[in-house]
C-alpha cells in the first residue's frame, strides 16, 4: 500500500523569487510551498504526497472558502501538482509532534485515501474476488522517495516509457486463467467488461502455467485515450512468477512478448546505468522524464527496472502532472 502521509524531516528550505509570503520546503525529493517561516530545517513535521485525499478536518484551508469536494463519502480535497509564483509544489507539509520515527506511515490513522479517477462502467466489471495474494501488484515507488538509487550509479537498468492507461494482470494458476484489475479478481463469464475482453482475445487457446503476465491496457475509455488508439491494446511490462515468487529479468519479458506476438511496453534504453545517462540526481531524472509518448506530446513519465527484474522506479513527468493529470 502506498505511503501516502508519513513523519519526515525538513531537509532544506529555499527563498522563492518575488515571494514575501512562501518559500519552498524540501521533503526527500519533494518541494512543496509552505508558510514563511512556518518550517526550519530538520523540523519534524507530517508530510502528504500529491494525490492524497485530506479530509477537511485536517487541513480546511485546502477547500479556500468553498464547500469541501466529497470522495467516497468523505469531504476534503485532492492534493495535485501546482505552480505558485514559479516553484514547483507537490504535497502538503503539516506540522507534527507526536511519536514515531521518520518515514513511519500515518496514512490509515489520519484517514488519508488516495484519489483516483472514477471507473469507466466498461472497466470496473464484476468481481469474483480481491487481487490475488500470490502475485505481487504493479506499484512502482517514486525517485523522490528512494534516495538510496545514487548510491549506486553504475546499476543497469531498463528504461520503458509508462503509458498512462489501466493496469492488467493475466495469469494462470492451477488449470485456469484470471484477469484482474488492479484492485480485484474478475469473473471471466462477464460480457462487456474491457479487460476481460482483451484477456480472452489474447489467450484464448494459450496457456502459461504459472506465470501472471502484467502490462498496461490502453484504448478507448481509459484515462481519456490520451494515445488515440483504434483498438484496446494490452502491452506487457512485467512476467511474475507464481511459483518462484519473483519477476522476470527484462531481457526475458522482452523474448516473451516477441515469441507469442505480445505488444511490449515502448523501451528507450535495454541496459543502460544512471552514469552513462549523466542523471547524478532527482531533478535530473525528473527532467529526463519529459519527453513524448507513442503519439501524445506529453508523456506520463519512465519507468527505470534493474535487468534482472527484482526492483523498479518510476519518475512521472511534472509537465504531465501539471498539463495531463
Amino acid at each position: 500500500m502506498r505511503h501516502l502521509a508519513t513523519i519526515q524531516t525538513i531537509a532544506e528550505i529555499k527563498s522563492i523569487e518575488g515571494a514575501d509570503a512562501i518559500e519552498a520546503a524540501r521533503i526527500n525529493g519533494w518541494w512543496v510551498v509552505v508558510k514563511k517561516d512556518e518550517f526550519k530545517v530538520e523540523d519534524k513535521v507530517c508530510y502528504f504526497e500529491i494525490d492524497s485525499w485530506i479530509p477537511t478536518h485536517l487541513a480546511p484551508f485546502l477547500s479556500k472558502g468553498k464547500e469541501p469536494r466529497t470522495y467516497n463519502d468523505v469531504q476534503g480535497e485532492r492534493l495535485r501538482t501546482v505552480k505558485l509564483r514559479g516553484q514547483l509544489s507537490q504535497g502538503l507539509v503539516l506540522p507534527y509532534t507526536g511519536s514515531g520515527n521518520e518515514g513511519d506511515d500515518l496514512t490509515e490513522a489520519l484517514g488519508i485515501q488516495k484519489w483516483e479517477r472514477p471507473v469507466s462502467a466498461q472497466l470496473a466489471g464484476i468481481a469474483r474476488g480481491n487481487f490475488p495474494s500470490f502475485i505481487c501488484k504493479t506499484d512502482q515507488e517514486r525517485i523522490q522517495n528512494l534516495p538510496e538509487v545514487f548510491e549506486d550509479l553504475h546499476a543497469k537498468y531498463e528504461v520503458s516509457i509508462k503509458l498512462d492507461g489501466s493496469s492488467m494482470t493475466v495469469y494462470f494458476h492451477e488449470g485456469e486463467m484470471g484477469v484482474c484489475s488492479r484492485n480485484i479478481d474478475l469473473k471471466l463469464d462477464q460480457t462487456g467488461n474491457t479487460f476481460v475482453d482483451v484477456a480472452k482475445e489474447l489467450f484464448t487457446d494459450r496457456y502459461f502455467d504459472g506465470l501472471a503476465i502484467q502490462g498496461e491496457l490502453m484504448g478507448a475509455c481509459i484515462q481519456c485515450n490520451r494515445e488515440k488508439l483504434d483498438k484496446h491494446t494490452f502491452f506487457v511490462f512485467d512476467i511474475w512468477s507464481i511459483e518462484g515468487r519473483c519477476y522476470w529479468d527484462t531481457q526475458s519479458v522482452r523474448d516473451f512478448c516477441k515469441r507469442n506476438n505480445l505488444q511490449h511496453v515502448p523501451v528507450l534504453h535495454k541496459e543502460v546505468s544512471l552514469t552513462d545517462l549523466k542523471l547524478f540526481t532527482t531533478d535530473a531524472i525528473l527532467k529526463y522524464a519529459d519527453g513524448v509518448s507513442l503519439t501524445h506530446p506529453v508523456r506520463e513519465g519512465l519507468v527505470f527496472k534493474n535487468i534482472d527484474g527484482q526492483s523498479s522506479f518510476k519518475a512521472i513527468s511534472n509537465l504531465f502532472l501539471l498539463k495531463e493529470a
